[in-house]
C-alpha cells in the first residue's frame, strides 16, 4: 500500500528510469507485488505513451484489476489503443458489474466496440442491467454468483463451486434456488466446509433471507449491507426470482457517491460525477452559479428588512455593529442542527414520524445554548465593549436587546435547521438541499426581525 507520497514519487522515478533503459522485465517485477489501486494511482502520472506500455507488462488478471481502477479517460485511451485480441482478453477478466460501469462511462463508439468483442452471454447480461433505472439495485448488481439446489448434497455443492467459482465475483455466500430460480435460502462457504459430505443443502441452509428488489434505491441496499455486515445481498425480481447480488465493494462505492453528492448539495453546488481536478472551469461555473444566484436573490429579503428598520438603526447606531455576530451565530446554529438531522435521515435513524421528538429535543438544546451564549455575550459587552473600550453607547439596555435576540435567533435557527430537512424528505426533496446556505439565508432574515422587535420593546425605537 502506497501510504507515503515519498514512496509514490520514488516508484515513479524508478518506473521512468527502467522504461528509459528498456529494462521491462525489472519493471514488471517491480509492479507485480503492488495492489491494483496503487498501480492505478501511479498510472495517473504516466503520459499517453508510457501508460499502454506499463499496462501491457502486467499479467492478464492484474491488468484487468488495474483497468477497473483507472479513470474513464485513461480507460478510453487504452481501449482505443487495444487490438481486438487485447480488448477481448481484458473483457474476459472483468466482472460483469465492472464491465457495466465502464460501458456507462464510455462514448458510443467505444461502447459498440466493447459489446462487439464481448461474448453473447456477457452482452446479454450487460444489456439487461443497463435497462434498469439509474440509482436502483438492479443497476449495480452482478449476475455472477454461485447458485445451488436444495436437493444437492454438500459433496455436489463443492463440486459445483469448484467448477463455476473461478468465474464468480464471490463464492463466500452461495444462494439456494428452485427450478424456477426462486430464492429459497443461502449458506456460507464456511457452513458448507464444516458440514458432512452427505448433508443435504436444503437441511443446512438458512431460510431467513434478507434481500433487495431490483428497483430498490441503491443507497438503501448499501445501508442494508452495512447494517447487517453482509458481504453480499441477493436481488430478486417482482416474482421473487434471484437475478443478481450486490457485493460490499459496490456498496462502498455507492455510499461514497451519495456522501459526495450530499456534501455538494449542502455546500450549494450542483452534484458532479468527475474528480475535482478533472472538472473544467466552465463545468464548475455551471454547478455553482444557479445556487449562488438563487441565494443572492433570496438574500435581498435581508436588505428589505434593514431598509424597513433604517430609522431604528439611525436612532441607535450601535445596533448595526452586532448584526454580523447575530447572523453568524444563527447560521452556525442552524447548520449544526441540519447537519445532525441530515446525517440521521441518511442512516435511517430519524423518520417523518419523529418530527415532533426532533423539534422538542432541539427546543431544549436551543434554550440551553441560547442562554449560555447570551450570558457570555452580556459579560463581554459590559466588560470589553463598555468598560475596556470605553464605549458609552453600549448600555445594559442595548446588551439586553442583543442577548435576548441571541436566545431567539438560536431557537429559530435550530428549529428551522432540524425541521426543514425532515419536511423536505417527506415531500420528495433531497434533505441535503436544506443545508447551511439555504438555512442561513432564512435565519438571517428571522434574526433581523427578532432583533428589531426586541429593540422596539426594550429601547422604544
Amino acid at each position: 500500500m502506497l501510504e507515503q507520497e515519498e514512496q509514490r514519487e520514488e516508484l515513479l522515478e524508478k518506473i521512468e528510469d527502467l522504461i528509459s533503459r528498456k529494462r521491462y522485465a525489472e519493471l514488471r517485477d517491480l509492479l507485480l507485488p503492488l495492489e491494483a489501486p496503487d498501480i492505478a494511482r501511479l498510472c495517473e502520472d504516466l503520459d499517453e505513451q508510457t501508460l499502454p506500455l506499463v499496462f501491457r507488462l502486467l499479467p492478464k488478471e492484474q491488468a484487468a484489476e488495474v483497468f477497473v481502477e483507472l479513470d474513464s479517460d485513461q480507460q478510453e485511451m487504452l481501449i482505443q489503443g487495444f487490438s481486438n485480441t487485447e480488448l477481448k482478453e481484458v473483457l474476459d477478466e472483468l466482472y460483469l458489474d465492472d464491465t457495466v460501469d465502464i460501458v456507462e462511462e464510455m462514448p458510443a463508439n467505444v461502447v459498440k466496440r466493447i459489446l462487439r468483442h464481448s461474448d453473447p452471454e456477457m452482452r446479454k447480461s450487460i444489456n439487461e442491467i443497463l435497462k434498469y433505472p439509474d440509482d436502483c439495485a438492479g443497476s449495480i448488481m452482478t449476475t455472477e454468483f454461485v447458485d445451488l439446489k436444495a436437493t444437492m448434497t454438500v459433496e455436489d455443492a463443492l463440486k459445483r463451486i469448484r467448477r463455476t467459482g473461478p468465474d464468480k465475483e464471490t463464492i463466500n455466500i452461495c444462494y439456494v434456488i428452485d427450478e424456477g430460480r426462486h430464492l429459497l435460502g443461502y449458506l456460507s462457504i464456511r457452513t458448507i466446509l464444516l458440514s458432512e459430505e452427505d448433508d443435504v443443502i436444503g437441511d443446512i441452509m438458512d431460510t431467513n433471507v434478507i434481500f433487495a428488489h431490483t428497483l430498490d434505491d441503491q443507497e438503501d441496499v448499501a445501508q442494508a449491507l452495512n447494517k447487517y455486515d453482509f458481504l453480499a445481498l441477493p436481488v430478486v425480481d417482482t416474482e421473487h426470482r434471484l437475478v443478481g447480488i450486490v457485493t460490499v465493494d459496490d456498496a462502498m462505492d455507492v455510499l461514497q457517491e451519495e456522501a459526495t453528492e450530499d456534501i455538494e448539495k449542502m455546500a450549494a453546488i450542483l452534484p458532479g460525477d468527475k474528480p475535482y481536478l478533472k472538472t473544467g472551469v466552465f463545468e464548475t461555473w455551471k454547478a455553482r452559479t444557479p445556487w449562488l444566484m438563487m441565494l443572492m436573490l433570496s438574500a435581498t429579503f435581508t436588505g428589505m428588512i434593514l431598509t424597513h428598520f433604517e430609522n431604528s438603526l439611525a436612532a441607535v447606531p450601535i445596533l448595526t455593529s452586532y448584526i454580523p455576530m447575530l447572523s453568524g451565530t444563527g447560521g452556525n446554529s442552524g447548520t449544526q442542527a441540519s447537519t445532525a438531522v441530515i446525517r440521521a435521515l441518511s442512516l435511517g435513524e430519524v423518520r417523518f414520524s419523529d418530527l415532533l421528538r426532533v423539534v422538542w429535543k432541539e427546543c431544549r438544546v436551543a434554550l440551553i445554548c441560547g442562554v449560555c451564549l447570551a450570558l457570555a455575550n452580556f459579560v463581554k459587552m459590559m466588560v470589553v465593549d463598555c468598560w475596556l473600550l470605553n464605549n458609552p453607547t453600549v448600555t445594559p439596555a442595548v446588551a439586553a436587546v442583543v442577548c435576548c435576540t441571541l436566545v431567539g435567533t438560536v431557537a429559530c435557527a435550530k428549529l428551522v435547521g432540524a425541521s426543514l430537512p425532515i419536511l423536505a424528505e417527506k415531500i420528495g426533496f433531497d434533505p441535503a438541499v436544506m443545508a447551511s446556505p439555504f438555512i442561513s439565508t432564512i435565519v438571517d432574515a428571522l434574526s433581523l426581525l427578532i432583533y428589531f422587535r426586541f429593540a422596539t420593546w426594550i429601547l422604544g425605537v
